[in-house]
């Protein structure tokens, strides 16, 4: 724990450079827009930006993006509340009671309370990250070959069983991303595979191109179907709940900490989820119920701290296994290898003075954003009434010049629209996306992985079952996957005998 103390401080002299407070201070800022503006979010967000990083030292474009995702968390809550459009998907449970409050002339109340609770949840899932983190990775340094593919293995089915609506297409999208991720050079043989013969191929997908086609192109075109509503923002007066009323906030707050922090911590649970499962706590602990919908406090309270409580426990699991717990930690892991960074258990003695640096930028970027959200709340709301006949041609400039500066490449251009028709029809079909990016980012690694495995072992694919660990590992796969499969045929049943009564 003090080793944990003085590393920390060693990293606010790394994040204390004016550099760095720059690349913060932007990174919360676009952050905010971004969750502001519907239909954008977090993954589309990070993922659209990540080619700016170009060029920059690697500590200082990964405090720009996780700014952005932590900043968004904090930015959605604002329009969610005051006009009732959830600026990205995990403040769709704000606008319940958030909502309610700004109509009874309490949308000061219902901010100020979901931007203590934002920074309450978000720093202490920092402060856990900085003592957790160093002893997972520690432990993790014991792992060998069959000990990360069984957890890769895991985190890759939690995500397709938890992030899609039906276990059929998330792994229909999980296959198409590991057929995806082996497209270039065979890490064994060396030989070239999937390329269909042509030289733009043969280093495999580029990662960042897909990311900006699959989010960007498919969020533009989704959005397009559904623009968004225009009118103009109540005014915001009194910040601070009454006085009978903070023992239920804090402790609201309280419970959403503890759900973010333990769902960050499981890979497929994302923040949405943590805000929903706060809510119903919420309401279940309440005396009176039937306050929820009508303005309770506690439904902004509890979500809205969950859900930046879980943005920094997804930290961990990526930091210390190099296991994305969500698709936006997905794309950040991304953004990390593309900077020649590898997340896992070497990360923390490898690479300290970037970790540590990252760390301390987020309590500094925590502070900015309780700074900024108040008393900019009326400026953030006028951003959410821009017109998407305005904003959609800005974000498609961003998209395609981001796009070309990576190779300067036509082709970059071309196969990064091609992602965006994809991700279009797999929005259509309700195929999750998420599972297909995080299989592609994962999916050498789990090859390298197995096949370093079967290398050592004289019993073939046994030996996944042959070490304590790997064996732990599996079985909790094969539970989960069972209940998936379970969950599936349930729920088709059920469908099947509500449309009979019908």
């Amino acid at each position: 724990m003090i080793d944990s103390l003085f590393s920390l401080l060693e990293g606010f002299l790394v994040a204390l450079t004016w550099q760095n407070l720059l690349y913060c201070f932007i990174g919360v800022m676009l952050g905010m827009i971004i969750g502001i503006l519907p239909g954008l979010g977090p993954v589309s967000g990070t993922a659209l930006l990540i080619p700016i990083t170009f060029g920059m030292e690697p500590v200082s474009a990964i405090i720009m993006l996780s700014g952005i995702f932590y900043g968004s968390m904090y930015g959605g809550t604002i329009t969610s509340v005051l006009v009732n459009v959830p600026g990205e998907a995990a403040s769709v449970i704000t606008c319940i009671d958030g909502y309610e409050m700004t109509k009874q002339g309490r949308a000061g109340t219902a901010l100020g309370v979901a931007a203590i609770g934002s920074f309450i949840g978000g720093i202490v899932a920092v402060m856990v990250l900085t003592f957790v983190g160093p002893f997972l990775s520690s432990v993790a340094l014991k792992f060998g070959p069959p000990e990360f593919f069984s957890i890769m293995l895991l985190g890759m089915l939690m995500i397709v069983a938890l992030m899609g609506k039906s276990l059929i297409r998330g792994l229909i999208a999980a296959f198409i991303g590991l057929l995806l991720s082996m497209v270039g050079q065979d890490i064994v043989s060396g030989e070239y595979r999937f390329t269909f013969n042509s030289f733009h191929l043969m280093e495999g997908i580029d990662f960042a191109v897909m990311a900006m086609g699959l989010f960007g192109i498919s969020e533009i075109l989704i959005n397009a179907e559904n623009p968004a509503r225009v009118g103009k923002p109540p005014k915001v007066k009194g910040l601070l709940p009454r006085r009978e009323e903070w023992p239920s906030t804090l402790k609201a707050v309280g419970r959403g900490t503890g759900i973010g922090m333990i769902l960050g911590l499981i890979p497929g649970a994302n923040s949405i989820i943590a805000s929903t499962f706060s809510y119903i706590l919420e309401k279940k602990v309440s005396k009176d119920p039937s306050r929820f919908g009508k303005g309770a406090i506690e439904g902004v309270a509890g979500p809205e701290t969950a859900n930046n409580a879980h943005s920094g426990a997804a930290l961990i699991p990526l930091f210390s296994l190099g296991l994305p717990s969500s698709p936006t930690m997905a794309v950040i892991l991304g953004a990390f290898i593309m900077h020649g960074l590898t997340p896992g258990p070497t990360l923390f003695t490898n690479n300290p003075d970037f970790v540590w640096g990252l760390i301390a930028s987020m309590f500094i970027g925590n502070v900015m954003l309780l700074i900024l959200n108040l008393p900019l709340v009326g400026m953030w709301a006028k951003i959410a009434m821009v017109p998407y006949k305005l904003l959609f041609p800005i974000i498609l400039m961003v998209i395609f010049l981001g796009t070309y500066s990576l190779n300067g490449s036509l082709w970059d251009v071309g196969m990064m629209m091609v992602f965006g028709i994809i991700g279009y029809i797999m929005k259509k079909l309700d195929i999750p996306i998420s599972a297909m990016i995080v299989t592609f980012i994962l999916g050498s690694q789990l090859e390298s992985s197995m096949l370093q495995s079967l290398s050592i072992s004289t019993e073939g694919f046994l030996i996944f079952f042959l070490r304590p660990i790997s064996t732990v590992i599996m079985l909790i796969t094969i539970v989960v996957f069972a209940m998936s499969i379970y969950s599936t045929i349930k729920n088709k049943r059920s469908n099947l005998e509500a449309d009979v009564e019908i």
